[in-house]
């Protein structure tokens, strides 16, 4: 009974004298009352009924979310701010032996420094530097609690909510900031779609020109290259006549054919250099005499015939293989005819 009553005393002192301490904790040893050590995490020995665990400090970090705090800024606007804390103990004995409750320690210091640090500040300068009161906070609040032990890691002004008459104030102003921008954009809008419907026009419209003046420059050009056509047609009809040795006389009958045709049209007026007119008026003299020749019942008697006349000089010519000399001296031997007829109607007459 005795030997069972030891050794459960002694597994008692073993025990008492093993101490597991977690990850990411230490705990704070006291002997006789005094901070001796910081066991960190892992099995740790401790004498016992001398030494005592006094208490076990997290070193994760902590979030601390505050309740809104009423601020006053500098053109004298009451907000209510609330604001986040990010820390995390670096030493295990300052916090626990130099301040009584950490987490309210910090809580009081950041509202009181972001009173300052607001209360320097305009409504409109509040709203618009935030990121400067976060870094200034963090800055302040780390080193008011480096002398408890805890490193500030991170402070966000979480909301900033100003009285409900500034907020009616601010919901006008955004309005008609919004309804300025709506019109400003309308009228960017307008603006492009009139520049860029005159833009089309006006590509439309030299788009337009440079097709009518090509198409001129083609007419141009096909015109041209049917003047071209016709003068090399008519100059390669000359040569031709040239090389064949045509006489005047059948280049003389072409324009009379060629005055024929242009006569047969609409042409209400026609002009003719004068030495054309006067071979017109020559055929036509010659004309007149071949058919009165055939007319034997006029009374008229037929002139006699003008040797003196170039056109008999080509009947008399050496070519009576042409047309015009075979015309030429059927109109010469009708006229012989004629004249021998009235020569023996006079005779027989006397």
């Amino acid at each position: 009974m005795i030997a069972v009553i030891v050794i459960v005393i002694v597994l008692i002192l073993l025990l008492a004298t093993i101490r597991i301490v977690p990850e990411s904790n230490e705990v704070i040893v006291e002997r006789l009352g005094k901070y001796n050590r910081t066991l960190h995490a892992g099995i740790n020995l401790m004498i016992p009924f001398i030494e005592t665990a006094r208490s076990r400090v997290s070193l994760k970090e902590a979030v601390l979310d505050f309740p809104p705090q009423p601020v006053i800024t500098k053109d004298n606007v009451t907000m209510m701010i609330d604001s986040v804390v990010y820390m995390k103990v670096f030493d295990s004995m300052l916090y626990t032996y130099k301040i009584m409750n950490p987490r309210q320690g910090v809580e009081t210091l950041s509202a009181t420094t972001l009173r300052n640090l607001v209360g320097a500040l305009t409504f409109d300068e509040t709203l618009t530097s935030r990121d400067t009161i976060n870094a200034k906070l963090q800055t302040e609040l780390d080193e008011a609690t480096d002398a408890w032990g805890i490193k500030i890691t991170r402070v966000e002004v979480k909301n900033i909510q100003p009285p409900k008459d500034i907020q009616e104030v601010m919901t006008k102003q955004m309005r008609a900031e919004r309804e300025k921008r709506q019109a400003i954009t309308e009228a960017e809008a307008h603006k492009q779609s009139v520049v860029t419907t005159a833009e089309g026009d006006k590509a439309a419209k030299v788009l337009a020109a440079q097709a009518e003046a090509e198409a001129a420059v083609a007419r141009a050009e096909g015109e041209a290259k049917a003047i071209e056509l016709r003068a090399n047609a008519e100059a390669a009809a000359l040569r031709t006549l040239t090389e064949a040795n045509v006489s005047p006389e059948v280049i003389r009958l072409k324009s009379f054919e060629a005055i024929q045709g242009v006569a047969n049209g609409n042409a209400t007026k026609i002009f003719m250099p004068t030495e054309l007119l006067d071979e017109v008026s020559r055929s036509e003299i010659l004309g007149e005499g071949i058919k009165s020749g055939f007319a034997e019942a006029a009374p008229k008697m037929a002139r006699p015939a003008d040797l003196s006349d170039k056109h008999m000089d080509i009947a008399r010519s050496a070519r009576p293989d042409s047309s015009i000399h075979k015309k030429a001296a059927a109109a010469s031997r009708l006229m012989q005819y004629e004249e021998e007829s009235r020569d023996t109607k006079e005779t027989g007459n006397y």
